[in-house]
């Protein structure tokens, strides 16, 4: 039996380490090629520890958390993810940023995935005052070799949900790549989406 919850602001913080793990793991696979990295995700969640309106979707299943999906105000995140919405002139105010979701792939398939966006564009709504949600996806040469057969992106998944990919806006993070010996600069494209009332 799958348990859905969320966690906003203060209550986040015994979760930090359960959502560390969990992007280890699923990171660590295509397309981001994490090699996981402790101090990394100690200086990544920190941001999201510090925002009194950041928000932890959880999903768990006999108490051990086998899902999290992430978001935050725009304004609390770091300069990478605001910088593109400076140089476009969106008024950081106005976005409500979706950090992650991440699924052990045994429990993906089952709807999880619609569950996450609910709820975060649930909670930005209800905060009353953001006009979009957004989130960023990286993004690889179409013919990289590290690709797996059969991989489905989950372009069409978003564009289904009201996401609408841009052409203009990327934002550059660092991290280490599994098998690579130094961490490198990845490129991560911005997906944004007005919010109904």
């Amino acid at each position: 039996m799958i348990d859905v919850k969320t966690f906003a602001g203060a209550q986040i913080a015994p979760h930090l380490d359960a959502v560390a793990d969990l992007r280890i793991a699923v990171f660590r696979d295509w397309p981001y090629l994490y090699a996981g990295d402790r101090d990394y995700e100690k200086r990544y969640l920190a941001t999201y520890a510090q925002s009194p309106e950041s928000l932890f979707v959880l999903a768990t299943d006999a108490g051990r958390v086998i899902g999290a999906s992430t978001g935050i105000p725009l304004a609390d995140e770091s300069a990478a993810f605001k910088k593109p919405f400076l140089d476009r002139g969106i008024a950081l105010g106005d976005v409500f940023y979706f950090g992650e979701s991440v699924l052990l792939r045994e429990y993906r398939g089952h709807g999880l995935g619609h569950r996450f966006f609910d709820e975060r564009e649930g909670y930005a709504r209800r905060l009353g005052r953001f006009a979009l949600t957004a989130f960023c996806a990286v993004e690889h040469e179409a013919g990289d070799p590290r690709r797996p057969a059969g991989h489905r992106d989950n372009d069409a998944f978003w564009i289904k949900r009201g996401y609408m990919r841009q052409d203009d806006m990327f934002c550059e993070l660092e991290w280490q790549e599994v098998g690579v010996a130094q961490a490198s600069m990845h490129r991560l494209r911005f997906w944004l989406k007005p919010l109904s009332p």
